[in-house]
Parts: structure tokens; C-alpha cells; sequence
């Protein structure tokens, strides 16, 4: 077994090394959105299910000899396309529909290798049965999903720090060469093994799987069997990204943060597989009744300390039902290929819906929401069977879970005005009765700019922009008229402080933002003002452009609370500063729940022989005012614009951290700027 175990390893160790690194890489391209990841997944699932397709056809067509001969005359044309770094002609231009363009990019960058890295599991282990057919394989699919925890938990936690993106695309280009040769012998090895002879495999008849449901007298016929095992693979593949979603959409869409989910994935396979007795029944479905009532209660919850503890539970508690299942249905190793083609077709399938379809589909994030629904219909099927007594505590669980959704559903839906979907996230528009009568954008689940709706209010700052804010206090002291760019157009709040003359220039990836600014709020029609809207990620219009001259340059382009990174990294810095005027300021939005980011601005800002100046603002507030506390960095050379009226003694440099290494396009470290 050992050859066969070794390249089933390595296979699966970079089949999942290469998902983060290559998303990773991309990222940037695309406005750091958290969609990037749920797409990439898109086309892993379907890759998958192609190498899948196609180590099937190899088994079922191709006689053993030229089987090998085929597969190991594609690796070795395979390593022609390394190193897999992507490249940067696949940038968008402008507002491209990222899909398309992301799905391209991944073809065409890592396709045949991870098509043929796909193939490995299942081809190995047909030529593994072939050649000890009095031995089970399915072991060695335990094994491939153990090589995939530790490339997940590897590369954030190990690699990435420590190499960055480029040095680790080459590593990997390496490891596959191995890969590659391993294969190939591994090939060779299986042709020199004793196997059955054609004539006698044929007519071995492909044994009856024995799966039963307690109380159920017959087995489950062999239609309804694929038709379970697509059911169940899909829905653990649903339930994988409609979590990741959930959790990606307000903190960060990171390596670390994206492979949490899909690590408790695959490790629910890893214990199904090899140890199939730790799933039992009566212990998992009353788990996942109670998951299900705590997630449906807390689904409109943006709170870290109870989102990732009980998502991330009720995700390996429903991945453990869903893949424990699964195992018990398990065919004839005769015909593990077609099991697996059909494992496959399911999270294909699965991601496609929260990918693709439900963007399409559902104006809001309900696919959490929709994805607890269906969990709870299979578990009231499969306690049915079991037991009525289960089976009517089951129904009553569900009803629960459908009440607890649907009221989620009411509350953030409740005042809204309109609401639209694209791939950068729900944008709402939302009107409070008040005092005071308030009009305001939420993008996911955070403000992102109101304005009074009392005619005589209607340019008086509020949320994050009062007077008192970091960026209230520098406007007010720039003398005009001024030109301003701002990465992030939000509501346009920014502009209660234009005046006549000045130049505003927004940068917006979002067109479904700008639409929504301009028809439902009026900041952007300050008479006397220039506005113009680039569409695009920001940083990359701003790499296109020529030097602006901005008297200021705001950087505040989050979506939720999630940290598009590239926007705070050294090659940033110096494009920023390459924008404004010798006196001029950079001023970032700093506000966050889950990352301290002022000692990382404040690390960039040193190296450029900037000055920074950090105004943590808690208005005070009249009867009447809406604004928050807010978290500004002001970043300047022009160290004297400190000691203005408005800003003299209102704030202070952003603390330093020696042990924080510089962020860069090449490498940072999130973990190391979680707030406690």
C-alpha cells in the first residue's frame, strides 16, 4: 500500500495547498471581496467532479496498461504550465463581471494540474483494488482528506507567514514535480502487482451495499442510493459555503479565515471514513435538532465571540451527519469510481447553488438561512425512520428553526426601502422614523452612511464623518477648494464638507453602490462641486492613473467589517502617497470589531517617513445628532497640519508594534492583529 498511500498524500496535500495560495493570489484583483473565495470554490468542486468524470471513464474503458500510460502522459505534459502564478493580465480593467473572469483565470493558471491532481484518489485506489482485491481502499480516503487538513491549516499558519505568495507558488511547483514522478511509478507499480485477470474481474460480482435504516426492512434500492448519496454530498457542500459566507462576509476574506470551515469539512470525512462507528445516529441528530434551534436564533448575529463558536460547531455537527451517511452507503469497492463521480456531482452542485444561484435568486444572505431549512427537513426524514417518537420531536424542531428564520428574515428586512444583491454583498437602503428621521446604506451588516431626511439637515455630517471624526476635523481645516479622493463611495457622507470649487473623486468597485447613492441620497449634488465616479477596485485604478495631487485621500473601502488587505499593504502606501500633494494627507478608516489595524498603518507610514496621527472620536451628542464612535488615521509629512486649531490635541500617533513586520502584497499576517 505504500506507494499508493504516499501519492494519494502528496496528491491531497496540494490539492488543498493550492486553493488558498491561488485564491490568495487573486484576491487583491478583486476588491478583497469574500465572494472571491466562494467563487474559487466554485471551480475547485468543479474541476473535482471533471477529474472525478474522468478517473471513472479511465477505470471503465481503458484496459489496465493503457490506463497508466495515458495518466502518466498527461502529468508529465502538466508540468509545462509551472509555475502556477497567476498572471497579471487578468486584472480587471475596470467593473468586469468578476465571475467569468475569475473562473477563466483559475483555468488557465492551475486547471490541468488540479484536474489531474483530482484524478488521483479514486485512480489509485481502483488500481489499489485492482491489484489486492481481497483489500478495501476506502481507508485511503481518509488518508487523502488527512493530507488535505494539513495543507489548509499549513499554508495560513506555516507557509504563507513565512514565504509569502511567490516563494510558495514555487514550492508547490516543486512539490508537484514530485508529485508528478511519483505518480507515474506508482503506476507502473500497480501494472507489476498480482491483479485479477480481465476475464475473472469481469464476471466478480459487484457486491449489494447493506446499508439499512433501523426499522427499515428492506435495503435502499440502488436508484435511491446515488440519489442519497448526491443529496447528502450537496448538502454538506451547501452547508460549507453558505457558513463560510457567513462568517467571511464581516470579518476578513483571508486564507486563515477561509479554511476554518472547509478544515471541519474534511474533517468530518477523515473520521467517517476511517473510523465509521464514531457517527452514530442517536448522538448526531439530536446535536444537529439543537445546532439547528441555535443558529436559526443567532442568524442576524454579527458578533464574533458567538458567530464563529456556534456556526463553526453546527457546521461540523451537520458535515458529521451528512458524510457519516454517506459512509454507510458506500458501495462495492468495485464500484468506488461511480461513488465517488456521484460524491463529486454533489459538491459541484452544492456550490454552484450558493455561488451562483443564490446571488441570482435571493436579494438578501438567506442561504444560511435556506441551508438550516433543508438540514432540518433531512433530519425530521431520518429521525422518522428511525422512530415516530424522533420523527414528531424532529417536525417540532423544524418548525422552530422555520419560525426563528423567517423572523430573522422580517428584522432585516423591517424599514427597508430597497435592497440589491451583486458579488460584492447585500447593499440596503433603510429609513428610520426617528427622531431624528434618518436615511441609511448598510453593505452586509454594517452602516455605511445616513442623511437626516429633514430638508434643513439634509448636508449636517452623521455616522462616521462628524465633525469631531478624524475626517471632520481635517476638511474643515484644508482650505478650499480642495481635491479630495476617496477609496469607497458609501453614501457620499463625506460631502457635507464640499464646497464650491472643490473636486471630489470617488473610487467605487461597486456599481450597485453608486446607483443606490445617487437615487435614494443627495450628498453627491452639492452645488458648486465637481464629482466624478472610477469604477474599479480603487488601488488598482490609482496604480493606472497619473499623480492626482489630492489635498486628501480617504481609504475606506470595507465591505461589513471584513479588511480588503491589499489596501493596507507597503505597495499601497507609496501608491497612496504618490497621489497627494507634498503637503497632503492620507486619512484611513480604522474602525473594526475583529482587527486592530493602526500599528500596521502606523509601520507603513514610518517606513515612508510619514507622520501619523490617530483620532478615536466619541461624539458628543446633541437631542436629536446620529453619529458613532469612529477610529481615523491621518498620515501626512506635513507634520504642522497637526498643530491646526481643529486638530491640535485631539489625537495621537498610532501605536507601534517592533514585533509587527511590514504588511506587503507578498505577505501579512492577520492573526497577528486579532483583537483580544
Amino acid at each position: 500500500m505504500h506507494p499508493y498511500a504516499a501519492t494519494i498524500f502528496l496528491s491531497s496535500f496540494l490539492l488543498f495547498l493550492v486553493q488558498p495560495l491561488i485564491a490568495r493570489q487573486i484576491l487583491p484583483w478583486f476588491g478583497g471581496a469574500a465572494s472571491v473565495w466562494t467563487t474559487c470554490l466554485l471551480f475547485f468542486q468543479s474541476v473535482l467532479l471533471a477529474g472525478y468524470a474522468y478517473a471513472h471513464a479511465l477505470v471503465r474503458w481503458l484496459g489496465p496498461r493503457k490506463q497508466v500510460y495515458v495518466h502518466s502522459l498527461l502529468l508529465l505534459a502538466s508540468l509545462a504550465l509551472l509555475p502556477i502564478l497567476a498572471n497579471p493580465a487578468w486584472k480587471p480593467a475596470g467593473h468586469d463581471d468578476p465571475i467569468p473572469r475569475i473562473l477563466g483565470l483559475l483555468a488557465v493558471t492551475i486547471g490541468p494540474p488540479y484536474l489531474l491532481l483530482s484524478t488521483t484518489t479514486p485512480l489509485l485506489q481502483a488500481w489499489y483494488f485492482r491489484s489486492f482485491a481481497t483489500r478495501v481502499p476506502y481507508r485511503l480516503f481518509a488518508l487523502s482528506n488527512a493530507a488535505s487538513m494539513l495543507a489548509l491549516f499549513g499554508y495560513p499558519l506555516g507557509m504563507e507567514p513565512v514565504l509569502g505568495v511567490a516563494a510558495s507558488a514555487r514550492l508547490w511547483s516543486y512539490l508537484y514535480a514530485a508529485f508528478v514522478l511519483l505518480c507515474v511509478v506508482s503506476g507502473v507499480f500497480s501494472l507489476r502487482a498480482r491483479t485479477l485477470a480481465p476475464r475473472e474481474a469481469a464476471a466478480a460480482p459487484a457486491a449489494e451495499p447493506t446499508w439499512e435504516l433501523p426499522g427499515a426492512e428492506a435495503r435502499v434500492s440502488s436508484t435511491a442510493r446515488v440519489g442519497l448519496w448526491l443529496l447528502l454530498s450537496s448538502t454538506g457542500t451547501c452547508s460549507l459555503l453558505a457558513v463560510s459566507n457567513h462568517i467571511t462576509q464581516n470579518i476578513a476574506s483571508v486564507p486563515f479565515i477561509w479554511v476554518l470551515p472547509l478544515a471541519l469539512y474534511l474533517l468530518t470525512f477523515i473520521i467517517c471514513f476511517d473510523r465509521p462507528r464514531v457517527y452514530v445516529r442517536g448522538v448526531f441528530l439530536p446535536l444537529m435538532a439543537a445546532l439547528l434551534l441555535a443558529m436559526a436564533f443567532k442568524v442576524n448575529s454579527v458578533k464574533l465571540s458567538y458567530v464563529l463558536p456556534l456556526f463553526s460547531l453546527g457546521l461540523f455537527v451537520a458535515c458529521m451527519f451528512c458524510h457519516g451517511e454517506l459512509a454507510a452507503l458506500r458501495p462495492d469497492p468495485s464500484q468506488l469510481t461511480l461513488y465517488y463521480l456521484v460524491i463529486s456531482l454533489g459538491g459541484a452542485l452544492g456550490a454552484f447553488v450558493i455561488a451562483i444561484a443564490a446571488p441570482l435568486v435571493l436579494r438578501g444572505y438567506y442561504e444560511m438561512h435556506a441551508v438550516l431549512a433543508l438540514l432540518g427537513v433531512l433530519l425530521v426524514a431520518f429521525a422518522w425512520r428511525r422512530d415516530v417518537l424522533y420523527g414528531v420531536l424532529s417536525a417540532t424542531v423544524l418548525a422552530f428553526v422555520l419560525w426563528f428564520a423567517a423572523d430573522a428574515i422580517r428584522i432585516y428586512t423591517a424599514r427597508v426601502r430597497e435592497m440589491q444583491r451583486d458579488f460584492y454583498g447585500v447593499v440596503r437602503i433603510r429609513d428610520w422614523a426617528g427622531p431624528p428621521p434618518l436615511r441609511v446604506m448598510f453593505h452586509g451588516g454594517i452602516n455605511h452612511g445616513g442623511q437626516y431626511l429633514e430638508p434643513s439637515r439634509a448636508l449636517e455630517p452623521t455616522c462616521y464623518v462628524g465633525k469631531t471624526s478624524g475626517y471632520g476635523r481635517l476638511l474643515q481645516t484644508l482650505a478650499g477648494p480642495r481635491k479630495v479622493g476617496v477609496l469607497g463611495l458609501g453614501v457620499g457622507a463625506l460631502m457635507t464638507y464640499a464646497g464650491p470649487g472643490d473636486h471630489w473623486v470617488f473610487y467605487e468597485i461597486d456599481p450597485l453602490v453608486v446607483e443606490l447613492a445617487e437615487r435614494h441620497f443627495s450628498f453627491l449634488r452639492v452645488p458648486g462641486a465637481k464629482v466624478e465616479h472610477v469604477l474599479g477596485d480603487g488601488r488598482l485604478s490609482l496604480e493606472r492613473e497619473p499623480p492626482r495631487g489630492y489635498d486628501m485621500l480617504a481609504v475606506d473601502a470595507f465591505s461589513g467589517d471584513a479588511v480588503p488587505m491589499h489596501l493596507l499593504t507597503r505597495e499601497a502606501m507609496a501608491i497612496y502617497a504618490r497621489h497627494i500633494k507634498p503637503e497632503g494627507a492620507i486619512v484611513f478608516q480604522a474602525t473594526n470589531r475583529f482587527v486592530d489595524l493602526m500599528p500596521v498603518i502606523r509601520r507603513l507610514a514610518d517606513e515612508l517617513g510619514m507622520h501619523t496621527y490617530w483620532v478615536d472620536d466619541e461624539p458628543q451628542l446633541q437631542k436629536g445628532d446620529f453619529a458613532f464612535g469612529t477610529d481615523q488615521v491621518i498620515v501626512t509629512k506635513n507634520r504642522a497640519l497637526f498643530e491646526a486649531p481643529l486638530l491640535r490635541g485631539a489625537g495621537k500617533p498610532a501605536p507601534a508594534r517592533s514585533d509587527l513586520a511590514p504588511f506587503t502584497d507578498d505577505y501579512y499576517n492577520l492573526l497577528r492583529i486579532l483583537k483580544d
